[in-house]
């Protein structure tokens, strides 16, 4: 009989105490989000409605909002004025429920400890909803405290989504400012080897050259059949030997400007390939400039549609009644749990009496 008074009717008269002269009432406030973010692709029904819209459910930034909450510095944000300790630290509340009460510590991991207690976040992958439930000891202070949970993860998700934007942009800043210096340096280098070299452009003016050399092949040719027939009909005209020195300063001259299209270390052939190479880098270098620009502008275009934000399908609500302490369903289950105890005692005392006898 002592041992079913201390494991049964005891705890039982502890619980019907608790739970129906000290435990406080509490009230539940509840609210629902989607974090919704454009352009990205959604299978669940209510997905599918956000989608329509052109938008969509953001599940990596639904689970930073979760993490958030559960995490201390959501405590601290919403905790800066004091809110959090005042609400549950109300000398209405029970001694054995209040956060200065004896049985809580007062620092601010005993207070992060009794916080997560008191807020509940879940997500729902499938249909992509995010619900809060903040618990606290009257209709108001719930509310409250949810409300302002919601807006400092709406902050969260705000930062986040700039944070995004403007790596994004940032990127292809940078690629331009790439781009624009290999094109500069480009343009610079194409400069510098035409002033080295004092030529424009060595394919036209080997064009130049050539047509200069075609000129010079056919007066060339044009002394030769003069000279033969001079020979030929009067082999001592005064004029032969003026006739052969203009056909050698002729060669000669063809000669020269022949070494200067090919075949000379300075040559326009040679000048040619350097000069290719040159124009190849900074036609190059003027398309990435030109891509990276159009990179830039579609960072821009993108940044100012995937912005990622919160939207509430049901605002905190202000309970009308509390929903726990279930003080029947804890007095039963102490019950309960006190004769399953009680039933173990008896049969391992039972078997250690049989044992010895």
């Amino acid at each position: 009989m002592p041992l079913f008074l201390a494991i049964v009717v005891l705890p039982t008269l502890v619980a019907i105490a608790y739970f129906g002269l000290f435990a406080s009432d509490i009230y539940i406030a509840e609210s629902r989000f989607v974090v919704r973010a454009p352009g990205k692709a959604s299978t669940s029904p209510l997905g599918t409605i956000l989608s329509s819209g052109g938008f969509s459910g953001a599940n990596d930034d639904s689970y930073a909002v979760v993490d958030y909450v559960r995490s201390r510095n959501a405590l601290s944000d919403s905790n800066k004025d004091g809110m959090v300790r005042r609400i549950y630290s109300e000398p209405g509340i029970s001694v054995f429920d209040r956060f200065d009460g004896p049985l809580h510590g007062q620092t601010n991991e005993h207070l992060y400890q009794y916080f997560t207690g008191k807020v509940e976040i879940t997500f729902d992958s499938s249909s992509q909803v995010t619900t809060l439930r903040t618990r606290a000891y009257s209709p108001k202070d719930s509310q409250a405290l949810n409300e302002r949970l919601l807006e400092h993860s709406e902050q969260l998700i705000n930062r986040l989504s700039k944070r995004g934007r403007a790596d994004a942009i940032q990127s292809a800043q940078i690629q331009v400012e790439d781009a624009r210096k290999k094109a500069r340096n480009a343009i610079v280098a194409l400069g510098q080897f035409r002033n080295s070299s004092g030529i424009i452009d060595p394919e036209k003016q080997a064009s130049i050259n050539l047509q200069m050399i075609s000129k010079l092949q056919d007066a060339l040719l044009a002394e030769r059949t003069q000279l033969a027939q001079l020979e030929d009909f009067t082999p001592s005209n005064p004029q032969i030997p003026a006739a052969r020195t203009r056909i050698r300063m002729l060669q000669r001259e063809i000669v020269r400007q022949s070494g200067n299209v090919a075949g000379a270390p300075k040559s326009l052939s040679a000048t040619a390939t350097r000069y290719q190479q040159l124009q190849f880098d900074a036609e190059f270098a003027g398309k990435q400039l030109a891509a990276a620009l159009g990179a830039l502008q579609e960072a821009e275009n993108d940044a100012r549609r995937k912005q990622i934000y919160v939207e509430r399908i049901a605002e905190p609500n202000v309970p009308d009644y509390p929903l726990e302490p279930r003080r029947i369903r804890g007095i039963l289950a102490t019950l309960v749990l006190s004769l399953l105890a009680w039933g173990v005692v008896v049969t391992l005392t039972t078997g250690i009496k049989e044992h010895r006898d």
